[in-house]
């Protein structure tokens, strides 16, 4: 009987070195959280840019008022890719911080082969759906730049999940969800990224923190 118990025990830890060598295991909820709060900071940069308030119905579709908005000396397409440079560059940083902290606690290195396949499964999605959406932008198309990067985010999201949890794979179907919807709903585009960008983060943050790190 304890024989048995002990190659039980030798599996299941041969099962967590294979996982560890094989997923990035450190990514926190906390960073998640952190890219939620910076995506609606975001979104209220751009409403105050606009000088709208969401479901602000009566005032047209945002994209419509955006193309003939100039505001604290930029036209509409500076200000967007700034305030875009800005969040994602904020959320980078606190994820960085978060995951680097995780790691360091649980004895893990942050940086190794997984963690670059990791990168590089997200990189290229992100960066083509960047250029898709320059592209928009370039063509005065702003009311389809926000459901695009949901739906790029959601297929960079699937994608990295073979190399970490693969919880975050749920979270980029929803995203993808989010998106195709804002495509043929113009109007509530906006909205529907501060959802995606912002509270779903929020919420799937606080619970992978909760059921990874908060027991």
């Amino acid at each position: 009987m304890n024989d048995t118990k002990q190659h039980l025990e030798h599996l299941a830890e041969m099962r967590a070195l294979m996982e560890r060598s094989s997923r990035f295991l450190s990514l926190s909820g906390l960073s998640g959280v952190w890219a939620g709060l910076c995506a609606l900071a975001g979104a209220a940069a751009v409403y105050s840019f606009l000088g709208i308030t969401p479901f602000s119905g009566r005032d047209g579709y945002y994209f419509q008022k955006a193309i003939h908005t100039t505001q604290w000396g930029m036209d509409y397409k500076s200000a967007f890719v700034l305030i875009a440079l800005l969040v994602l560059a904020t959320a980078l940083v606190g994820g960085i911080f978060c995951t680097t902290r995780k790691a360091r606690r649980q004895g893990h290195r942050i940086w190794d082969a997984t963690s670059r396949r990791l990168l590089w499964a997200l990189a290229i999605p992100l960066a083509t759906g960047g250029c898709f959406c320059l592209a928009l932008l370039y063509w005065d198309l702003p009311g389809l730049v926000p459901p695009a990067t949901l739906v790029f985010y959601g297929l960079a999201l699937i994608n990295g999940s073979k190399f970490t949890l693969r919880d975050v794979e749920f979270l980029g179907l929803s995203e993808i969800a989010l998106g195709l919807s804002g495509m043929f709903y113009l109007g509530t585009g906006l909205e529907l990224w501060a959802f995606g960008f912002g509270v779903l983060h929020i919420l799937y943050g606080a619970w992978m923190y909760w059921k990874y790190e908060g027991q």
